[in-house]
């Protein structure tokens, strides 16, 4: 509570909170296009080629004048991104390989120059190892308001050519097409994303600047498809760790506000790519594993069905040592636990000893995957071609995912209806 307290009565933290707040927000929009773009690395290029440019403005002019500082970061990131195009469109590298040229070379010209400024003597020349990993207590009053002015630019030209940039992110083909002026909106694209790296090194520094354009949408991207309210979500991510990094920032000393802002994003993002119920990690394997039972379960169930076909008889009894024996790539502890669960779900009458045999239920429901293994056979036979003896494994391994829809195209192709279908779409 003192520090919160404290913080309020120091309004200039206030500001400075607001305007990395700003900063990040806009970083984050305009990022979002650059990572659908598949440029990422080119952000993380982009950023690092704006050392030598803080380095040469600082030698131009003698002192640390924003002014002079920001257009020189910017000339020299701008630079950066047309050979990184220039290269990879003229020649048989890809844009990964002069990519990772450019940010090399410039990132090397930028250490070079600073430590020939430091080694100079200069009295002013102190504070521009900040423009690394950045540090929001350097920022001035006046960095803070260009920093809020410029980050409300980028978010209001964002919003004025949002449909435009979504339809060159995605299709620039079609865009051409219908008369869009696909290089126009190109560069002012560009320009946005050069200008958002370009006042946000002081804050945050060049190193991770590109992780402000990138983190929050890669971690809004696990959340929703729609383009829109990714760009909301990974707006959030940043005003969530702009705020959380300029507190911790503040309240620590030594330490640099970009990579505590950076450790926030990482942490929500990391948060994403782990429990998001949409596309999580977890959630994804949770879907293979319940696929993986899925498909067991009805293997044994079409296993009883063809046992029964074979012997005339669907109340025929089958041991454990049967179901191993066609079962074998399962482990034992698995299988009696599959069994169990069809036994619950009243697909089988379990008899003792470890003896099995098909209810009614399983009868309907191991003769229509057993039927969906047949059409799958007919149709790869019949439409594409392949051999009789070649197509059981891959019907094998199509049966278990075949939809209501693609089961009705496909009877009208075959032309075989199968009367259990009802019945197997309501149990499995």
């Amino acid at each position: 509570m003192d520090i919160i307290n404290l913080i309020y009565r120091d309004v200039t933290i206030i500001y400075i909170t607001l305007g990395i707040v700003l900063l990040a927000a806009s970083s984050s929009i305009v990022g979002s296009f650059f990572m659908f773009e598949k440029k990422s690395l080119v952000g993380d290029a982009i950023a690092h080629s704006m050392l030598p440019g803080l380095c040469l403005g600082f030698l131009f002019i003698g002192n640390k004048n924003p002014i002079y500082l920001i257009s020189g970061a910017f000339i020299t990131g701008f630079i950066s991104m047309i050979l990184i195009d220039f290269i990879s469109s003229n020649s048989k590298l890809k844009i990964e390989t002069s990519t990772s040229i450019c940010l090399s070379i410039f990132f090397g010209m930028g250490i070079l120059l600073l430590s020939i400024t430091q080694n100079s003597g200069t009295a002013n020349q102190a504070g521009l190892q900040h423009f690394l990993f950045g540090k929001a207590a350097s920022l001035l009053m006046n960095d803070v308001i260009n920093i809020c002015i410029l980050s409300s630019f980028i978010i209001l030209c964002v919003i004025l050519f949002f449909k435009e940039f979504r339809l060159i992110t995605f299709d620039k083909v079609f865009a051409k097409t219908i008369g869009f002026p696909v290089k126009v909106l190109t560069f002012i694209l560009n320009f946005l994303i050069i200008l958002s790296i370009t006042i946000g090194v002081q804050s945050v520094g060049v190193v991770l600047m590109s992780a402000m354009l990138i983190t929050p949408a890669a971690g809004a991207r696990f959340w929703t498809n729609n383009l829109y309210k990714m760009i909301f979500i990974a707006a959030n991510f940043a005003i969530f760790s702009g705020i959380f990094g300029a507190f911790v920032s503040y309240t620590i000393n030594q330490m640099p506000t970009g990579p505590c802002i950076v450790v926030f994003m990482s942490i929500l993002a990391f948060f994403s790519f782990l429990f998001s119920p949409y596309k999580g990690i977890i959630k994804v394997f949770w879907k293979r594993y319940t696929y993986k039972i899925r498909i067991e379960k009805e293997n044994i169930l079409k296993f009883f069905y063809e046992v029964g076909i074979n012997n005339k008889d669907f109340n025929h009894i089958i041991s454990f040592k049967n179901i191993k024996t066609n079962f074998s790539f399962i482990s034992n502890n698995k299988l009696q636990r599959r069994l169990n669960t069809l036994v619950k779900s009243g697909f089988l009458y379990y008899l003792g000893s470890k003896r099995w045999k098909l209810t009614e239920s399983g009868k309907h429901m191991g003769a229509y995957i057993l039927k969906l293994h047949c059409l799958w056979e007919a149709y790869l036979t019949k439409y594409l071609n392949i051999k009789p003896c070649h197509v059981h494994e891959d019907a094998e391994s199509i049966e278990h995912i075949l939809t209501p829809e693609l089961e009705q195209e496909l009877i009208s192709l075959v032309g075989k209806e199968f009367p259990d279908s009802e019945f197997y779409d309501k149990n499995r």
